[in-house]
């Protein structure tokens, strides 16, 4: 394998959802723009809450993004003369993302990867487990527990106010209407069972 003379490398941005992935992802790109880098920015095309061409913050602040489908189509993207790729809710994208990102740090390409790494369960959630094995540098952010006020390291999230079954579907985007940060303690998941014995 060819390696290229600018050195590359891959950043993991991590941890549960209001914990400001999104944000330290923009403040890095627009820390890359100052400092007059060729800079390009992703997102999975699921996340359509404020809008599909920007990464933006539950505060408001954005950056403007291509939107992809797939890992493939982010890599057809990527123009020869980028050197630093940004790519926010890469939970959302196929496992390819880690191959592509490995790609592009093995050519010199500086790769910022913001994503969530454990889905509502509190399990490992899409390829940002592997992306965090193959990444030289990883951060992982808490969240405020909104009901201890603890860290929070768990995703719950809610239907209809109360806690979503572990067997609902994993992907399901959605901000405060639907999710809320919680520690390891306040974190509920009933079971199907669970739900059965309170309908008796």
């Amino acid at each position: 394998m060819l390696h290229s003379p600018r050195p590359g490398w891959i950043e993991v941005i991590t941890g549960v959802m209001f914990s400001g992935k999104s944000e330290e992802l923009i403040r890095r790109v627009r820390r890359a723009v100052i400092a007059r880098k060729s800079v390009q920015v992703f997102k999975s095309h699921l996340d359509d809450r404020y809008s599909v061409f920007t990464v933006t913050t539950h505060d408001g602040l954005s950056v403007e993004a291509q939107p992809a489908d797939s890992a493939a189509e982010i890599m057809r993207q990527v123009r020869p003369e980028t050197e630093v790729v940004a790519i926010d809710e890469a939970q959302f994208l196929d496992p390819g993302v880690v191959d592509i990102c490995t790609a592009l740090a093995q050519r010199g390409v500086r790769v910022i990867v913001a994503g969530t790494d454990t889905d509502f369960r509190g399990e490992p959630f899409g390829p940002i487990p592997e992306l965090l094995a193959v990444a030289e540098v990883v951060d992982k952010l808490h969240a405020i527990c909104v009901r201890c006020g603890n860290p929070a390291c768990r995703n719950q999230r809610l239907i209809d106010g109360k806690p979503a079954r572990y067997d609902s579907p994993t992907i399901m985007v959605g901000g405060s209407e639907a999710y809320e940060a919680r520690c390891r303690h306040c974190h509920e998941l009933p079971t199907v069972d669970e739900d059965q014995t309170r309908l008796l």
